[in-house]
């Protein structure tokens, strides 16, 4: 499987993300404090807020406009909250982000 290269690790700050730009709208690239990368969209699933700018902890993040938490690795809302964001595959091999080919052929539509 030929995955595609978006980065670096350190090119995103821990408990931060880093978005990428697809025809399909963004995908937010995460980074949890213990180095764990995850890939969603960057839609809120309940008001559209951008998830990029909202509070990464433990590895959930918390959308800025009305406080929904979604699970990094799932996409679930958490909690009495209802929806769910798309999750992207990504693997980190030394220190490099790589997304499976699945997500970069939403950037190529």
């Amino acid at each position: 499987m030929d995955w595609i290269e978006i980065g670096r690790v350190t090119d995103i700050p821990r408990r931060g993300a880093r978005c990428i730009n697809t025809p399909s709208g963004k995908i937010a690239v995460f980074r949890t404090m213990e180095d764990q990368v995850f890939a969603i969209e960057n839609r809120c699933a309940h008001k559209a807020g951008p998830l990029s700018e909202g509070i990464v902890h433990g590895a959930s993040v918390t959308c800025p406009l009305h406080n929904w938490v979604f699970d990094l690795q799932t996409g679930k809302a958490m909690g009495a909250d209802e929806g769910q964001v798309a999750t992207y595959e990504v693997e980190v091999v030394d220190g490099r982000i790589f997304m499976a080919p699945v997500a970069a052929m939403l950037a190529a539509e």
